[in-house]
């Protein structure tokens, strides 16, 4: 049984020829103003193929809810998890990525032998992973958890419109759109919005 590695944050990627189950890891939301980061983590079947999987920036809304339902149907197994407008205040954004991506991994029903994220940075994983640079648009597992994100993340926006309509949050997503801007300099923030991004700082002053 070979032992347990841990790769700290700031490790470079690096590259694992394990054999076994490989989970692709991806988020949604690291750049809004408002609402939590979202993280998926996806082991697909290899004897269920998915057409189409790819960036989920590159597709359509309805193809993406498409993909979103053939994703949890066919896949071994997933795991979506986020790290709150709290956390991304108190850690900043990027800490509080990994950990929601951490999360998104340690909520999988099966251990893989190998997680492949996308990006640069590694989350903090007793389990052999991998940095992959626009993973989302090289590598299926990671497509999958990219269009996971994402459509769970409109799904939480939708949500939030509904709690506060008059910030448009079903249109623009948290992002800081001239509109978001305008509402919040009409209305303020609301313990939806990051306090801790710039934009937030000039309203609160």
């Amino acid at each position: 049984m070979p032992s347990k590695k841990y790769f700290p944050v700031d490790q470079p990627s690096l590259v694992w020829d394990t054999p076994g189950l490989v989970a692709g890891v991806d988020e949604a939301g690291r750049g809004p103003l408002a609402g939590p980061v979202i993280a998926a983590a996806v082991i697909l079947d290899d004897l269920k193929p998915i057409q189409g999987l790819a960036d989920s920036k590159k597709l359509s809304a309805k193809r993406r809810e498409k993909l979103f339902d053939e994703i949890r149907a066919k896949s071994l197994c997933f795991s979506i998890a986020e790290a709150s407008v709290q956390e991304i205040d108190a850690l900043n954004i990027l800490q509080a990525t990994l950990l929601a991506m951490q999360r998104a991994v340690e909520g999988l029903r099966l251990k893989p032998n190998k997680v492949l994220v996308d990006g640069n940075r590694l989350p903090r994983l007793d389990i052999l992973a991998e940095a992959i640079v626009q993973g989302d648009a090289k590598v299926s597992a990671i497509s999958a958890a990219s269009i996971l994100a994402k459509v769970h993340r409109d799904r939480l926006c939708a949500d939030m419109h509904q709690a506060y309509p008059e910030y448009g949050f079903d249109q623009h997503k948290g992002y800081g759109t001239q509109a978001h801007l305008n509402a919040l300099n009409a209305h303020g923030a609301t313990p939806l919005h990051r306090r801790s991004f710039a934009p937030l700082a000039k309203v609160l002053r």
